[in-house]
């Protein structure tokens, strides 16, 4: 059976885009807060020489810095108040989250409803400022200790001052993120959060391909190499929107009902997605693996050997590197899956409205059937995310090819453009039914006149 609300997306008329007043606020709304985003990206810490900041960065770019400072939309290499993006709040989501397993409060916060969520929310935001001031005072003392290529210290004025600005800054920027990216995702259009990222992704495109361009130019990358770089960003980018669109649907089938003295059964279908965690395992694999890298690699000039050799171990490309990547990636697959899908709760809800898989008892046996479907499309959506995430960075490493270009943020950039396409689609629906009501209604009551 189709919905009505697959028959409007299927006739969307796009004109209506110009009468829907509420959408264009929130567009707008949308477009000025991601501006604001990288406005702040470019003011700068005090107390930092931004010539040795530059020069340490261009040595050290090729490696999980160039990574961070992606993620972070440039703002690592100016060393601005930006500098942490929002990945301390992806870091507190991922241990509260966890928490919510494991600790019978949280648990029990998360059955509360919308008070529970509040609460969370709210330990969510102080755990962020916690993750923040430590991380914050690690980026500080890595500052101090890093020098250019002439020995000139990168801090002006090293000591407790510096330390406390900075953490303090990093603090205030970082919350400023955490409260833009919410009031994008209720008074905008899209995920903040996923938006802020993607736009940082986005705006380090054109330096990408520039930088890419120049190695063609000055021979370091021959022009077969290049064309089969773009063979593989093309290729990665159909591979992307092919299994995130494919789904497996289940059908359910509802009792006979009888209609006009005939028996007519009804059905429909339960979507599940290959990859129903979209791109939580990349980032929440990221934000756990990229600070502490950063810190350390920091703190590698000046440090004592152990931290050397753990900075070298886990440079980008590097075997121990992806070895934990993939891993991460793995574990949030299964993880968060296991958040957004409750194969009792699914079969419970099928009960109480009649509904029942064919061949399937109702409840328990179709609570298994369930968790045995999910788990085997989990398994196939971890090792597409392995393999997307994995294998473009061996070569990019290889290559000396900007991250922009691997399939991690291939990934974040397409999944989080066609969510918000789809929920463009969304409102532009809303709005056509609402037009639709207002037009039967005005319609019935001329009648009756």
């Amino acid at each position: 059976m189709v919905s009505l609300a697959e028959k409007m997306a299927a006739n969307l008329d796009m004109s209506a885009f110009g009468k829907a007043e509420e959408l264009k606020k929130r567009l707008w709304f949308t477009i000025l807060a991601l501006i604001v985003f990288r406005l702040g990206t470019f003011i700068p810490l005090p107390g930092i020489d931004p010539l040795v900041l530059a020069d340490i960065f261009d040595r050290n770019s090729g490696g999980i810095l160039g990574m961070f400072n992606m993620f972070a939309g440039g703002a690592l290499e100016r060393m601005t108040i930006f500098a942490l993006n929002i990945m301390p709040y992806i870091s507190a989501s991922i241990i509260i989250q966890l928490g919510q397993s494991v600790v019978p409060s949280l648990a029990a916060m998360k059955k509360e409803g919308e008070a529970g969520h509040r609460k969370i929310t709210q330990y969510t935001r102080l755990l962020t400022v916690l993750i923040t001031i430590v991380q914050g005072y690690g980026i500080a003392v890595g500052l101090e200790s890093m020098r250019g290529s002439a020995g000139m210290s990168a801090v002006i004025d090293p000591g407790f001052v510096f330390k406390f600005t900075t953490v303090v800054s990093l603090v205030g920027g970082t919350m400023f993120i955490v409260w833009l990216g919410e009031q994008i995702t209720s008074r905008g259009v899209g995920n903040g959060s996923s938006l802020i990222i993607t736009v940082g992704i986005i705006a380090n495109i054109p330096s990408a391909l520039a930088k890419t361009f120049e190695l063609g130019r000055v021979g370091s990358m021959s022009m077969g190499v290049m064309l089969l770089l773009l063979a593989m960003v093309l290729g990665l980018i159909y591979v992307i929107v092919l299994v995130e669109r494919a789904q497996r649907k289940i059908t359910i089938q509802y009792p006979k009902r009888q209609a006009m003295g005939m028996g007519a059964s009804e059905s429909s279908h339960l979507p599940l997605k290959i990859n129903p965690t979209g791109v939580i395992p990349p980032i929440f694999a990221s934000s756990l693996l990229l600070l502490p890298i950063t810190v350390a690699n920091l703190s590698a000039q000046d440090g004592p050997s152990w931290v050397q050799t753990l900075s070298q171990l886990l440079g980008h490309g590097q075997p121990l590197y992806l070895g934990l990547y993939a891993a991460l990636i793995l574990f949030f697959a299964f993880f968060y899956t296991a958040v957004v899908f409750n194969p009792e709760e699914t079969a419970d809800n099928l009960k109480k409205h009649g509904g029942f898989i064919a061949g399937i008892r109702p409840g328990k046996n179709t609570a298994e059937y369930l968790d045995y479907v999910v788990t085997r499309l989990t398994v196939v959506g971890s090792i597409y995310l392995v393999a997307l995430c994995i294998l473009p960075e061996i070569l990019i490493s290889k290559l000396a090819v900007p991250f922009v270009l691997g399939g991690t943020t291939l990934l974040i950039v397409v999944q989080v453009t066609m969510d918000f396409v789809g929920q463009l689609q969304s409102h532009l629906i809303a709005y056509q039914y609402e037009s639709l009501i207002k037009k039967a209604s005005l319609a019935g009551h001329r009648k009756r006149r």
